[in-house]
């Protein structure tokens, strides 16, 4: 069987193409929307500091998704 290895993980196996896949669901998910709270209320961060954290999240989450579908993990 062809692996496809990339940054150590393999994603040939089902357990990194689904951690990595529903990794990038939460990151996209949840960074604009709880981490904001999280950084803003929890950690006491100010609220600009925080959108701006949850927005480096949310670009991260896509980054990766873009590259799962290019790599062809996610069809």
């Amino acid at each position: 069987m062809g692996e496809k290895k990339s940054f150590g993980f393999d994603l040939g196996s089902k357990f990194w193409r689904t951690f990595l896949t529903l990794f990038s669901v939460l990151l996209i998910f949840g960074g604009p929307t709880y981490a904001v709270l999280v950084f803003w209320k929890v950690l006491d961060l100010d609220y600009a500091f925080s959108m701006i954290l949850s927005f480096v999240l949310f670009i991260i989450g896509l980054v990766l998704l873009l590259y799962l579908i290019s790599k062809k993990v996610i069809s």
